[in-house]
Parts: structure tokens; sequence; C-alpha cells
């Protein structure tokens, strides 16, 4: 195996930051969305800090299937147990899956590895009918109840993540051609339809909410914006859902993720061709987009009533 390659200080710094950033997004996605228990949660943490100690601020998107071969390799002459030495490889492959869910990585070497199948869990998807339920959930007594509905028609319309929506603009918005232009990891853009029920909600927001919350700060680019006419953090739209979600009796792992999951899996139920969905995602590769498919069984048998000649 050739020598690493040394990384300046500034580099290193820089690399070991990023891994850091998603691994504590990893573990609130455990924590919040997978309903892990807590000492679950703490054990992935210890071993994703192994892997950390190991990687030295090499880019995780760039290791191969070899580094991580020797990553095994390194562990076993820590002397590890041969069960924790499965342990970290499980949860190294979990956290790649995750990454690859986010459309981080575009290959997954890990999967790679020689162990158990190791994914149990994904977010999980809202039906049509919650649906409906849950973007109803906003209320005339609660405070900015058109723009939270506007929220939750985006994401559920889109499919766009939370820190999308937070960053997304009015120079974005193209309402009377029913679409927006959304800006997504690497501030790759991609052209998302809108059905016409979303626009109608957000031009409701627009004429309403938005110039109450705006006017101390009239120039504001941002579309989603706070009760100070700020940018409505990541974190707020989830703290929203989350209200919403226990409101109308949605399962408490509802996320922004699973508005996302669920926009992947409706389109695919109903007919999308899966090489078309990665673009609406903007997922750089289907394989991204295939994980979306394990929950519709409804259009396996579509497919398979459609097309066999004994169905």
């Amino acid at each position: 195996m050739p020598p690493r390659k040394l990384l300046k200080p500034r580099q290193r710094r820089t690399t070991a930051s990023a891994g850091t950033h998603w691994i504590e997004s990893f573990i609130h996605y455990l924590r919040h969305e997978c309903q892990l228990s807590e000492n679950t949660v703490l054990a992935y943490g210890r071993d994703l800090r192994t892997f950390e100690e190991w990687r030295e601020g090499r880019p995780i998107g760039k290791l191969s299937i070899e580094e991580l071969s020797e990553y095994a390799a390194w562990l076993q002459r820590r002397r590890l147990a041969a069960a924790s030495i499965s342990r970290n490889l499980v949860a190294l492959k979990v956290f790649f899956r995750y990454l690859q869910l986010e459309g981080v990585l575009r290959e997954n070497h890990a999967e790679l590895l020689g162990t158990q199948k190791l994914w149990q869990r994904v977010p999980e998807v809202l039906s049509p009918s919650q649906v409906d339920r849950f973007l109803r959930a906003p209320r005339k007594m609660d405070r900015y109840w058109r723009r939270d509905r506007a929220i939750l028609e985006l994401l559920y319309a889109t499919g766009c993540r939370a820190s999308e929506l937070s960053m997304l603009k009015l120079e974005d918005l193209h309402l009377d051609d029913r679409f927006i232009q959304c800006r997504g990891k690497g501030d790759k853009q991609r052209l998302v339809p809108l059905s016409q029920p979303a626009v109608e909600v957000v031009q409701e927001y627009l004429r309403t909410d938005r110039p109450m919350l705006t006017e101390n700060s009239p120039a504001a680019p941002w579309v989603i914006v706070s009760r100070r006419g700020r940018r409505l953090r990541r974190e707020a739209i989830w703290e929203l859902i989350k209200k919403y979600a226990m409101r109308v009796g949605a399962p408490s792992s509802v996320s922004p993720h699973t508005m996302r999951h669920s926009f992947a899996t409706h389109l695919l139920a109903g007919g999308a061709d899966l090489r078309q969905v990665p673009e609406l995602l903007g997922h750089a590769n289907i394989t991204t987009t295939q994980i979306y498919t394990h929950v519709d069984a409804s259009r396996l048998k579509r497919v398979h009533r459609e097309f066999h000649p004994r169905a």
C-alpha cells in the first residue's frame, strides 16, 4: 500500500472538521429519526471516533476499499476482540450508508467490507392520507400558520432537504411557472416542479405572513423567515415538523427527511421512472435513489402484474 500523502495543517483541520460535522449529523439522525437506544447511539459515536483517529483528516469520499480494509487491519493491530472489530465495521457501514443517503458519497466502498448486512432502519414513509392530515396541521390558532403550511407544502412538494428549504431565496421561486430552483449540496442547482396546491399556499404566505415578519428587514432575500425577518434555521424547521407531527398523531420519528423520503416513494408508487427521480432529489447517482424503492411493494406488484405473462 503506498504511503499516505501528508496534509498541510490547515488542510488537515478542514477535512477533519467536515468529517466531524457529518458524524454529529449522523448521531442526531440515529437518536431522533431511527429512535435507537441511547446506549446504541453512544456505541456508534465511540466507534466512529475510533474511525476518525485512524482517518487522520483524509477526505471520507476519497477512501478506497483498500484503505478501508486497512482500517480493519489497524483495528486488529490494536488487539481488539473480534466482536469489537465487527461492531466497529458495522458502525462504519451504517455511517457510510447514511452519507450515501444524504448524497455525500456517490459510491459506498464500505459496503464491500465483508460483514453482515447492517442497515436495519431507514426513515419511514407517510401514507398519502397521513401526508394530507400533516399538511393541514398548522391552524389559525398558530401564530405563523400560513408560513408553517408553506414549509410543510414545500418539503413534500419538492422533496428538498431542510437545509435547502432554509436557504431558498425569493429569486429561486417561479410560482407562475410552478417550479423552484433548489440549491443542493456543493451549490448544485436543480429545478423542481410545484403542484398547484403548493403554489397557492406559498402565495398566500407571501401575501400575508411574510410582509409582517420582514417589516424591519424588507430586503431579506429568504423565502422562509423567522419572526425577526431572518432566515429560518434548519433546526427550527425540524422543531416545527416535530410539533405538527405530534399534533396529528404522526410517528414521533417524523422529520424533514421523512417528507423527502415520502416524496420519492410516492413518485415511484405513482409510476415515475427511477432514472428521473434522482434529478428531482439532487442525487448524483441512481444507486442512491434505489434506497427509496425498498418500501414500495405496490409498484413491484404492478410491474409484475403488467409484464409477467402468468401474473
